[in-house]
């Protein structure tokens, strides 16, 4: 018989390394952002939520993506640990999306004077909120397992076409939207470009630990619900 503790550890070793070096790494951004990165001249401090703002997206972004991902395996391949990476990497996505557009609306009233407006960025970041919030409404409905499972990837997989048309819309239309690597007009100071490229890639590791720890308590979920099921049937055939 295995350790008690050996279920713990060969489940969950990969997640030590991102937890521990994205939570390292962050603090590590902490005096990027506020000691070595230059403060803005305009905005001042308020300019540094950026360094937030923009892993937030991206991450978000990212999730949305491997939701895509999984739901061409479910459909595909019928992978039911497909299924469990989709709901996890949903949920972390519509959080992390929510705080883009809660940290872009305080930049916003800084910047443009009020919290919210209807530029296509935005507009097309609250849909696209809106659409994955949906998705975690139907997977929470209380449906046959492999139709839910069908019905999530059909959704997953089209609520994708939104994903792409965030990242390009304020190339494509009119929007007062910064695009911050592309811009022509001198973009960011090199300290300010390495810092936000650190708050990435840290935000990247913890991404991956909270992404997986979910994911492990969803096949943990999956399993009590089939051994319940299972455990009822028997139950029942004594009682026969």
């Amino acid at each position: 018989m295995p350790a008690p503790n050996a279920f713990w550890n060969r489940k969950t070793t990969p997640l030590f390394p991102f937890a521990l070096f994205g939570g390292l790494s962050f603090a590590c951004c902490q005096y990027l952002i506020y000691c070595y990165a230059p403060t803005e001249a305009v905005m001042g401090l308020m300019q540094k939520i950026f360094y937030l703002h923009l892993p937030l997206a991206w991450w978000a972004l990212f999730s949305f993506f491997v939701v895509f991902l999984g739901s061409v395996l479910c459909l595909f391949k019928r992978a039911p640990r497909a299924d469990s990476l989709c709901a996890a990497a949903a949920e972390v996505g519509v959080l992390l999306s929510g705080l883009a557009l809660l940290t872009g609306m305080v930049w916003a009233r800084k910047s443009w004077g009020v919290w919210w407006t209807w530029d296509p960025r935005l507009t097309t970041t609250l849909i696209m909120w809106f659409v994955y919030a949906g998705y975690l409404v139907l997977r929470g409905l209380d449906l046959p397992e492999g139709r839910k499972t069908r019905m999530c990837a059909v959704v997953g997989v089209v609520a994708f076409l939104d994903v792409p048309l965030v990242f390009i819309s304020a190339r494509i239309w009119r929007s007062i939207h910064p695009a911050v690597f592309t811009s022509k007009e001198g973009g960011l100071e090199p300290e300010m470009k390495l810092t936000v490229m650190a708050c990435l890639l840290c935000f990247g590791f913890l991404w991956a630990a909270v992404v997986w720890l979910r994911k492990r308590q969803i096949d943990s979920l999956a399993a009590l619900d089939r051994l319940a099921r299972t455990g009822a049937t028997a139950f029942d055939a004594t009682k026969e």
